[in-house]
């Protein structure tokens, strides 16, 4: 039997018990004292720990948690997991000592999202160097924004473990909308696997949580349906590139317990209301892999806010978050006491769930799971294209037998695409309509890091998403959102840069360009410059793609201002651009906020310099 890094054999619970979790879950012993019996799977799930002011204390500690039936080990701070949640106000000073009690890590905190000098940005070599067992960094920014953010280790696998929490920062001006109460709703995933064993068995076997590859019958079902050549034809296509459509996450609901404010399915958290009441919500997916597709059957939600920022209003039944977005929403229950928060995984093999109710204790029904999306070649950029569009021979990968090559990589190590222009990265005027044959950098070719090039490319803004199309619900898209203000900077961008998402689905690597961090110089901005960044998914995954310090201010189709956000998520098959303004000096961390695709390779340092 495998065993995880601390020498326990991974838990096997049943379908329903990865489905639901306990009725409560939570911790089973504070700040490392694991011989303490674990909470019972009854009673009612704590509110999260709220704290305020401007001068706060937090210890990083080990706790045992049970959210499955097995208590384990979890890294959390003041003893809870989730973190407390913590209270700013625009314009103030907050000073925040954190303590780290483990006692053989480094830690770190990150304050996503959040505006502040480069060495508070609490980001392991680059911004300081950790916080060493036994001591204390002191954190102090003034705040300079407003809205729902979130924070969270930034080191190793610390906030898989349980190291995240969420933040308000109250405005200085009132709201420019009205509500009577609000709840932040925390979404995340959990495993009782050790991160880090998690980790090593991606690079193993990547598709070990996809149980839906395609069988015999789905052949005979496509073929009645399709055609037995169009088919057939398919087939090849998805076995020349050694993928599945059915690959939607790399880890999902046959590992993952999904989470609410800490809370598993079946604990059902609970947020209060009064009839007539206007409440908000202020959604945080705090998880290291999950994107979640959230909805209120019986009600209507007004999205007034995305990462921080307030937007035109825009009324949905759904929306999907991805790792590390927030989303305000506001919503008027009105006709029953109770109401489900149904938040499923975007492959549809989980969810996390709470309620909205006059009282503790009302459970509403949990609608059944969607049916499981399919990826498709258009969903991938490849669309229309004969054959798929795959661009074999300029991949110098044969016919697609990753297993095979034994070729080396002609990774350009060390090369500033910023400053030299590398394969048409650093260039003026570009085409945002992504019109055409999408171009590659040199160093995606012959790389054995690199299994795909999309080659039909669109920003996709009013696209819902996999699953999510024609559902018989109104469902956000980037495209609907469009921030409550003009551009703060309004320069048109001095220059652009174009940076490709790049995997190896078998491998488990993930980069930018085809080169992993370790490889590759920094991208150097010039302090006060506004430049354009431009990035093509060349992977079958999604990316959210998180840039700290600075605002991403995401364009439209025609390559003006539209939304302004700390985290742009790029679909398979998409190629989108945002505006950046460098006003920031320092080092900062330019990354896939999927966890383990950043710790695999997918990320970049950023320096603005004079």
């Amino acid at each position: 039997m495998s065993t995880d890094s601390s020498g326990l054999p991974p838990a096997a619970p049943s379908r329903r018990r990865f489905v639901t979790g306990l009725a409560v879950g939570g911790l089973a012993a504070g700040m490392g004292l694991w011989r303490l019996p674990a909470l019972a799977a009854s009673g009612t799930p704590r509110p999260l720990q709220t704290l305020s002011g401007t001068d706060f204390d937090l210890s990083i500690g080990g706790s045992m948690v049970d959210f499955t039936g097995r208590a384990r080990p979890a890294v959390t701070v003041n003893g809870t997991l989730p973190a407390p949640l913590l209270r700013w106000r625009e314009g103030d000073t907050v000073t925040v000592r954190v303590a780290n009690r483990l006692r053989n890590a480094y830690s770190s905190i990150h304050w996503h999202g959040i505006l502040l000098p480069a060495n508070m940005d609490g980001v392991p070599g680059l911004s300081f160097d950790g916080i060493a067992p036994g001591e204390t960094f002191t954190y102090k920014f003034q705040l300079q924004q407003s809205g729902t953010y979130w924070y969270h280790s930034h080191s190793m696998f610390q906030e898989q473990a349980g190291l995240y929490g969420p933040i308000i920062v109250e405005p200085r001006a009132p709201a420019p909308y009205h509500y009577d109460r609000e709840h932040v709703v925390l979404l995340s995933d959990w495993t009782d696997m050790d991160p880090g064993a998690l980790f090593r068995r991606m690079k193993k076997n990547a598709s070990y949580d996809n149980y839906y590859q395609r069988t015999v019958g789905d052949f005979v079902r496509d073929a009645r349906r399709d055609g037995l050549s169009a088919t057939v034809q398919d087939r090849r296509m998805w076995g020349q590139m050694r993928m599945t459509p059915s690959d939607i996450s790399d880890i999902n609901g046959h590992t993952y317990t999904f989470l609410m404010n800490g809370t598993a399915p079946a604990g059902n958290w609970t947020g209060l209301f009064k009839p007539g009441e206007k409440i908000l919500l202020r959604f945080i997916n705090g998880s290291a892999m999950t994107y979640f597709d959230v909805r209120i059957p019986g009600l209507k939600m007004t999205v007034v806010a995305a990462d921080g920022q307030y937007i035109h209003p825009v009324t949905v039944d759904e929306f999907r978050i991805a790792v590390a977005e927030t989303f305000d929403v506001l919503v008027e229950p009105a006709g029953a006491d109770a109401f489900a928060i149904f938040a499923q995984d975007m492959g549809r093999t989980g969810y996390a769930r709470g309620t909205l109710a006059v009282r503790q204790g009302l459970q509403p029904p949990v609608p059944p799971l969607d049916p499981r999306p399919l990826l498709t070649m258009d969903d991938m950029g490849h669309g229309g294209m004969g054959h798929g569009g795959m661009d074999h021979g300029g991949m110098n990968h044969g016919a697609m037998d990753h297993s095979s090559m034994g070729h080396g990589s002609t990774s350009q190590a060390g090369t500033d695409h910023a400053a030299m222009g590398h394969a048409g990265h650093d260039m003026q005027a570009m085409d945002h309509s992504a019109g055409g044959m999408q171009q590659h950098p040199a160093s995606e070719t012959g790389n054995p890091l690199v299994d795909m090039q999309a080659m039909s490319l669109a920003p996709k803004l009013d696209d819902p998403g996999m699953g999510l199309r024609d559902n018989g619900r109104t469902v956000l898209t980037y495209g609907a959102m469009k921030s409550l203000f003009d551009d703060p900077d309004g320069r048109e961008p001095g220059r652009e840069v174009e940076l490709h998402l790049t995997g190896h689905m078998e491998k488990f690597a993930w980069s930018f360009d085809g080169q992993k961090f370790a490889d590759v110089e920094p991208l150097r901005l010039n302090y006060g410059e506004r430049m354009r960044i431009v990035l093509v998914n060349d992977t079958m995954m999604g990316h959210p793609i998180h840039l700290h310090g600075m605002w991403s201010d995401l364009e439209d189709e025609n390559g003006n201002f539209h939304l302004r956000k700390h985290t742009v998520d790029i679909p398979p098959g998409t190629k989108r651009s945002y505006r950046v303004r460098a006003d920031a000096l320092g080092r900062w961390a330019f990354h896939c906020h999927l966890l383990y695709h950043m710790e695999a390779g997918m990320m970049r340092e950023v320096r603005v310099e004079e």
